[in-house]
């Protein structure tokens, strides 16, 4: 599995302790490599791409709270950013929402949980069906 990480500066501990945790994953991570102040859009845009032009199956986001992420992420259409504070709502994301960017809020979670956060999500799939009817109506396809 390839999976695009990125961040901003309140999430590059977080997103390099994700690496570390998960060496079994293809990274591909588009940044930020230090904690200099700068700007989410533009690491949310390239995880955005990288999913689009199927260059990897799945990306993860990481900024303080999360929601500046999962805006930017979501103007990107067959972007589905799904911010996640726990192990049960990733699941659902993923399950039910077959969401392709995970969003973590740096600020609001810690390691543990944002490693058990990751697992779920990873592992989870989705549940299709009528699930799929939804995201074709969200897209505006049906």
């Amino acid at each position: 599995m390839k999976i695009s990480i990125g961040s901003d500066h309140r999430g590059f501990e977080l997103k390099e302790k994700i690496i570390k945790a998960f060496e079994n994953i293809n990274w591909v991570d588009v940044g930020v490599n230090n904690s200099q102040s700068t700007d989410y859009p533009i690491y949310a845009k390239k995880v955005a791409n990288l999913i689009k032009e199927k260059q990897v199956d799945l990306g993860i986001l990481i900024c303080g709270s999360g929601v500046g992420m999962s805006i930017a992420a979501n103007r990107f259409h067959g972007i589905y950013a799904a911010l996640c504070w726990n192990e049960v709502v990733a699941k659902a994301s993923k399950m039910d929402d077959n969401a392709n960017v995970l969003v973590l809020p740096a600020d609001y979670i810690d390691d543990e949980l944002a490693i058990k956060i990751v697992k779920s999500w990873i592992e989870a799939k989705f549940k299709g069906e009528k699930y799929q009817k939804r995201l074709d109506m969200i897209d505006g396809e049906k």
